[in-house]
């Protein structure tokens, strides 16, 4: 599935070889396409990363505003990129498009018979006419290499009088460039068979990568220097990027090294002319943004100067799109500074409901009535004479009822007592 999208660059690396005839001139140029395929992207990435630079001290002046309350923080800072018209995403996502390509062209250098050049697999695979041929020719088939098929083209372009009849597709490419092989790894051990140009060239080929890769770095912090305060990570990539060159360069054919010290190169240039060209734009941006913020301000002083005139002239309106939530709570704060007002002049509180007992405005609860138990002996004014002369009293437990009926005691019958003399006119009138 990779091969669908490693072919088209395969295709044009073969067709820049074949229009210059220099395996390392061809990987320039096509260095030099995939630059300025991408150049509209990465000068959008690069305007977005300058502007988000440039809004770096609003930002941190909305931290320091919104300490503490992390949700509104985000919808400020959303607010104020949504009207400076700056997507932070768009500075990251472009900017990784480079990737991609690089692994692309690894794939069609990896693979130059049938991803560059498009010959069937059924060809160069066991038992068909190339690799039959290359077991003929003395060619060692046998290893598992992962860059095997790169060595069978540099055999095939060695000997390409017998293999030109056995596919129309197949290209002679000399892959020597400065004279450097660039179909060969780099190597740490160049010197176990003597120091030669062939091999110190190869070595310094992943060491000149790296070093240009940080040299970028270097030079796009110093011309941004905003940037680097607002995204301290940033710092981090200074070291990242050349050390993951240094590894390319090392575990990879040289042709890759050299792609990478071209792509260096013409980023370094673009880094230059895209600050400049920026730079002046962004500084009459900026002027124009601060400008447009004192105005922002002053209305907003204005506004609150004419709002605290009209307050203190009592002529201010509530707002009737205001909340019911908001509406309610303005109404209770205004009846309590009234209340406020009004004690302080001396004036009773008014509607002191009966069940207030001191400051404790439902002390006897809120449905207490005084007139409730009417005829019961205790009279509402004495009740509350009561509680006004001793208002911290604990409340009693009231005494448990008396059972409906209770039996009393029987009294002891004397016939010689004396009857009373409500029972002896109750018996003459019995015998009458």
């Amino acid at each position: 599935m990779f091969d669908v999208i490693a072919k088209p660059f395969g295709m044009l690396l073969l067709w820049l070889y074949n229009l210059v005839q220099n395996y390392g001139v061809a990987i320039f140029l096509f260095a030099l396409v995939v630059k300025l395929i991408l150049l509209p992207f990465q000068m959008k990435s690069k305007k977005s990363m300058m502007r988000m630079a440039a809004l770096n001290p609003q930002v941190e002046a909305l931290k320091k505003r919104h300490e503490g309350n992390p949700q509104r923080l985000q919808q400020e800072t959303s607010k104020l990129y949504r009207e400076e018209h700056v997507n932070p995403m768009s500075g990251c996502l472009w900017s990784l498009l480079p990737y991609p390509i690089l692994l692309a062209l690894w794939r069609a250098i990896r693979f130059p018979l049938t991803t560059m050049m498009g010959v069937a697999q059924e060809l160069v695979g066991e038992g068909g006419a190339i690799y039959s041929k290359l077991a003929e020719l003395g060619f060692d088939l046998s290893g598992n290499g992962a860059y095997l098929q790169l060595q069978e083209s540099e055999f095939i372009t060695r000997h390409f009088a017998d293999f030109s009849g056995l596919s129309d597709k197949l290209v002679p490419i000399n892959y020597q460039f400065l004279g450097l092989n660039l179909a060969e790894t780099p190597s740490v051990t160049f010197w176990t068979n003597g120091v030669t140009w062939a091999a110190f060239g190869l070595f310094l080929i992943p060491l000149v990568s790296a070093g240009l890769s940080y040299l970028q770095m270097k030079v796009s912090t110093a011309m941004n220097p905003a940037a680097q305060q607002g995204q301290q990570q940033m710092k981090s990539m200074n070291f990242i990027m050349p050390l993951i060159s240094l590894w390319i360069g090392f575990s990879m054919p040289a042709s890759m090294g050299v792609y990478w010290i071209f792509t260096s190169l013409l980023a370094l240039v673009q880094e230059i002319i895209l600050n400049r060209f920026y730079g002046k734009k962004l500084e009459a941006e900026q002027a124009e943004r601060n400008a447009r913020f004192r105005a922002r301000e002053a209305e907003y002083e204005r506004k609150r100067a004419e709002t605290e005139r009209l307050r203190a002239e009592g002529q201010t309106r509530e707002n009737e799109n205001t909340s019911r939530k908001k509406q309610v709570a303005r109404q209770k704060a205004a009846a309590a500074r009234e209340e406020q007002a009004k004690q302080a002049k001396g004036a009773k509180p008014k509607d002191v409901p009966p069940s207030q007992v001191g400051t404790r405005r439902y002390a006897r609860g809120r449905a207490y009535d005084p007139d409730r138990f009417q005829g019961s002996g205790v009279s509402a004014e004495a009740e509350q004479t009561e509680d006004a002369l001793s208002p911290a009293a604990p409340v009693q437990a009231p005494a448990p009822r008396t059972a409906p009926f209770v039996e009393a005691e029987e009294e002891e019958f004397d016939p010689y007592s004396a009857p009373d003399e409500g029972e002896t006119e109750a018996s003459d009138a019995d015998e009458t």
